[in-house]
């Protein structure tokens, strides 16, 4: 089986042509059932319909979540899928196997004060500080990933036509509109970046740690978990969330929901949709504050004459 899980990886990275972090989450998944059938003595291309039923209760008795439940079954199937392409298999077990529901959660979402309140907190006097603030700006104005934030590199950058070039999920490239803002920020933040010692085969990217590499995904969660700290929020936030603020703040600004599904990169339209319910909540928030029906009803005012 070791030969086809290596075949299994490869047809990942070069016919799905995915990410290696999107590889990885598939191979950890992949190890799961992996495990499973060698408990049950079984081979993965002997793995039954009623085999993977039980593989699920497993998950659920492992306390395991429904979202991470449904990723799994998803790369389950994409695994059955490979093995009836490659004809080690004539039935998908996978065909009839349901997901839990995981409903819609919605994502975390800064406020712009609060956006303001992250930045400003920034020590502007600490060598990496304004390389932070640039990178945090960036992140909230383009809407990017942190995948995508640190592989921006300088040859991505058209500063002059206000547009930055991104290179998403399975190596697609897009063109994000940048603010001036952004760009005075990252101007700045270029003061340091020169006097930085940049490591070969680094010199092309933007955003450097202090030894001349590119900034680690972890190393942004880092930063932004610090700032957000450090600007008093006791939201859950991570670099993701000014993703999320960034499409809901356009939204709520009456911006065009696919021209926020090319800003965001994202194949779907339904993947972006979760904003509008983002944005009716908001609409329905600002409807029950500031509408003199319910500021009089909170007040004990209403007049019944009123509602007949």
């Amino acid at each position: 089986m070791k030969g086809i899980i290596s075949k299994y990886h490869t047809y990942l990275r070069l016919e799905k042509s995915l990410s290696p972090n999107s590889i990885d989450a598939y191979m950890t998944d992949l190890n799961k059932l992996v495990s499973f059938a060698e408990n049950e003595g079984r081979k993965l291309t002997e793995i039954t319909y009623d085999d993977l039923q039980q593989f699920v209760a497993c998950l659920y008795d492992l306390c395991i979540c429904r979202r991470s439940q449904a990723r799994i079954i998803s790369g389950i199937r994409s695994f059955y899928h490979f093995l009836l392409l490659e004809g080690y298999l004539e039935t998908d077990p996978t065909e009839l196997l349901e997901s839990p529901k995981t409903g819609v959660k919605l994502p975390e979402v800064l406020t712009e004060n609060e956006i303001n309140a992250i930045l400003d907190s920034i020590d502007l006097s600490l060598f990496t500080g304004q390389r932070n603030r640039a990178m945090l700006e960036v992140l909230y104005s383009c809407g990017l990933r942190v995948s995508e934030l640190t592989g921006l590199r300088f040859s991505d950058t058209y500063f002059d036509e206000g547009f930055i070039r991104v290179e998403g999920k399975g190596g697609k490239q897009r063109l994000v509109p940048i603010s001036d803002i952004a760009i005075h920020e990252i101007k700045n933040y270029l003061f340091e970046r020169n006097a930085i010692t940049v490591k070969k085969g680094f010199e092309d990217s933007l955003f450097l740690s202090c030894r001349g590499t590119s900034l680690s995904r972890i190393m942004v969660f880092h930063i932004v978990k610090q700032q957000t700290e450090a600007a008093g929020i006791y939201k859950t936030v991570s670099p993701h969330t000014f993703r999320h603020s960034f499409a809901t703040h356009l939204l709520e600004g009456g911006a065009n929901l696919r021209a926020i599904q090319e800003m965001l990169g994202h194949e779907s339209i339904a993947t972006t949709e979760i904003y509008t319910h983002i944005d009716r909540e908001h609409l329905r928030k600002e409807i029950l504050e500031h509408h003199p029906r319910n500021k009089s009803y909170r007040g004990g005012t209403t007049n019944t004459q009123d509602c007949l």
